[in-house]
């Protein structure tokens, strides 16, 4: 991989790198404050997308369990595509009641990611290890506010953490903007 440097000549209005970069950063925030401004109906959008998306692969899961019925596991690939099948219809039929059940499992991520963390940190403690720390004080933390907030929580988090997510990312590809236009750079090939 080769960065290239664009001529002094040119100017940097005529470099399209940093203005995609611009224009991305812009639509990532915008839509991240479209769906902060009512995470309720994201929360929710979001839910029926994921649903879809599970039943698209659980009917190729078993589809595939069936077209190669002499690979190992037929069984367990069949069990496995019903299941997202069977999932992804709950998710698509009633998305609301699926993100309640889908907050209560990533609340159970975030303390279980923040306990590994924690125990991590320790271990890794010159690399670091007190940002890793920290960072696992947070995630169960959070993890145990969406439980102790839970059901109700589930109609408001997935589409807060969507929301946010998109606000930062959009900062980012900001600060990439500021980077490109200083180093008077193309992003790397």
């Amino acid at each position: 991989m080769t960065n290239r440097t664009i001529s002094e000549t040119p100017s940097q209005a005529a470099d399209p790198s940093w203005w995609g970069a611009l224009l991305l950063g812009v639509v990532f925030i915008f839509a991240g404050f479209v769906v902060l401004g009512d995470v309720v109906a994201s929360t929710v959008i979001s839910a029926f997308l994921i649903g879809i998306l599970m039943l698209v692969a659980g009917i190729s899961e078993v589809f595939q369990a069936f077209s190669a019925q002499h690979w190992r596991g037929f069984m367990l690939r069949l069990l496995v595509g019903i299941m997202y099948a069977v999932c992804g219809v709950i998710l698509i039929t009633d998305p609301a009641r699926g993100s309640v059940a889908l907050t209560f499992v990533f609340a159970l991520a975030l303390i279980a990611s923040g306990i590994v963390r924690i125990a991590q940190s320790f271990q890794y403690w010159r690399w670091f290890g007190g940002l890793l720390l920290f960072s696992g004080i947070v995630g169960v933390f959070a993890g145990l506010v969406i439980l102790a907030k839970w059901p109700v929580s589930g109609l408001w988090v997935l589409g807060a953490v969507v929301g946010v997510d998109l606000v930062l990312h959009g900062i980012w590809w900001l600060s990439l903007v500021g980077r490109l236009r200083r180093e008077r750079q193309v992003v790397p090939a």
